[in-house]
């Protein structure tokens, strides 16, 4: 557990962001802590009320908000009930056990995670002392906390909540829902700060999660000769849809030119987080999915989102992972040859086999039809993945590590190898 502690100026100012959230649908109030009515029954202005009474009896201080976030690992799958226990015992160990607070769960990120706002004013109008409360009070109740409830130490999560970064907070960008340029920078930023991408394509791949694309046009025309990059919203259909927005325009300066630098430095930095995915695709494999649809599915449920390029004929021919714990994308082929479209597609279809990521024959030692059909083709779909040309400009964006444009691909006939005899003298 990961337990983050803010001071804000402005009781109002806390109290409106966690319900704003509530307002769309992305947070819930669990609780009201010492209050004289439950949080389901009370407005805005009779939560802010609460707090306000207190605050009243203390004109000198001038901070008098306490807003918390505790964060829990993605595998812990905490109920309600369990997250308003854990903020009470949290919130005792602190101090403010017997202030009025609000917990708030929140949605909006990978990992689930609970908002508390409060007040450092107590009944007789004296503060609570909140200097160095992060590294005192916090760490020993958030420490004993763990060991209570079993819950994943916060070090082992420090490659999920980074201190200092905000998790990401994004919705998707639907056209007509909201303001494009905003929608769309909301993303982008997002996406360009905190994912390791090593290519347009993987970043595509983290993009197109959030209704989001990164469009360089076509190769005959102005943007791409000039290496201008534009951002489009896709719909439903990921049909790109809207006015685009250039890169030049979004703050954080996503240009073709910037994205080249970063692709260089996420090379090395994503390095030690591929066993991780590694390891969670392997884990679904184990489960003995039928289809790839069904593998694309438990991968899901362990925050990796996939995204599979068929050509025109409907033949998989790539697949990209996005793994949304650690932030980072994977074109198959990077986390090895058993990870390719080709090799999953034989690892799917031999459900009785071994399943690893360097492995794809069957107990016996043998190999079936289909599997072995699978594994002739292996090293021409693998070919067929860095050098496929698609006529879809969205599925060439997509597809893996390619530069911005393709050579057709074309299958080459083997030729057969004549014996020769040894001549003797």
């Amino acid at each position: 557990m990961v337990a983050k502690i803010t001071i804000p100026k402005s009781i109002e100012a806390a109290l409106n962001y966690n319900e704003k959230k509530v307002q769309k649908g992305t947070a819930e109030c669990l609780h009201a802590a010492n209050y004289l009515s439950e949080a389901l029954h009370m407005n805005f202005y009779q939560k802010l009320n609460g707090f306000e009474m207190l605050n009243s009896l203390n004109e000198r201080a001038t901070t008098k908000t306490l807003h918390v976030s505790l964060n829990f690992n993605p595998s812990e799958k905490l109920s309600n009930n369990k997250l308003v226990e854990i903020a009470n015992v949290y919130m005792e160990k602190i101090g403010f056990g017997k202030q009025p607070f609000l917990v708030y769960r929140h949605e909006d990120a990978g990992h689930p995670h609970i908002h508390i706002v409060s007040t450092t004013i107590k009944e007789d109008g004296s503060r609570i002392n909140t200097h160095n409360i992060g590294r005192n009070q916090s760490e020993k109740a958030r420490k004993e906390i763990e060991q209570m409830y079993g819950l994943v130490k916060a070090e082992r999560q420090q490659q999920l909540l980074k201190p200092g970064i905000k998790p990401v907070d994004i919705e998707k960008a639907v056209y007509g829902k909201h303001e494009t340029k905003r929608s769309i920078s909301n993303v982008v930023g997002a996406v360009f700060s905190q994912y390791k991408f090593t290519s347009l394509p993987e970043l595509n791949a983290a993009l197109k999660q959030f209704n989001v694309i990164a469009d360089r046009g076509k190769e005959e025309g102005r943007i791409y000769k000039n290496r201008g990059l534009v951002f489009r919203i896709l719909d439903a259909n990921g049909n790109k849809v809207g006015v685009p927005i250039k890169a030049s325009a979004i703050s954080c300066k996503p240009i073709l030119d910037n994205l080249e630098k970063k692709f260089i430095v996420n090379e090395s930095a994503r390095e030690p987080l591929k066993q991780r995915t590694k390891n969670a695709i392997d884990e679904c494999l184990q489960l003995a999915p039928d289809s790839m649809k069904n593998l694309v599915a438990a991968l899901e449920q362990k925050q990796i989102y996939t995204v599979l390029r068929q050509n025109a004929e409907g033949r998989l021919y790539g697949i990209t992972f996005v793994d949304n714990q650690n932030k980072c994308v994977f074109n198959g082929s990077d986390l090895g040859k058993g990870f390719s479209a080709a090799a999953l597609q034989s690892r799917i279809v031999s459900t009785g086999n071994k399943v690893t990521g360097n492995e794809v024959e069957n107990k016996s030692g043998t190999t079936d039809k289909a599997t072995y059909n699978l594994k002739k083709d292996l090293n021409v779909l693998e070919q067929q993945e860095q050098s496929a040309k698609n006529d879809n400009l969205l599925d060439v964006l997509i597809s893996p590590k390619q530069e911005f444009g393709n050579t057709p691909f074309q299958l080459l006939k083997k030729k057969r190898k004549k014996k020769r005899k040894n001549n003797l003298l």
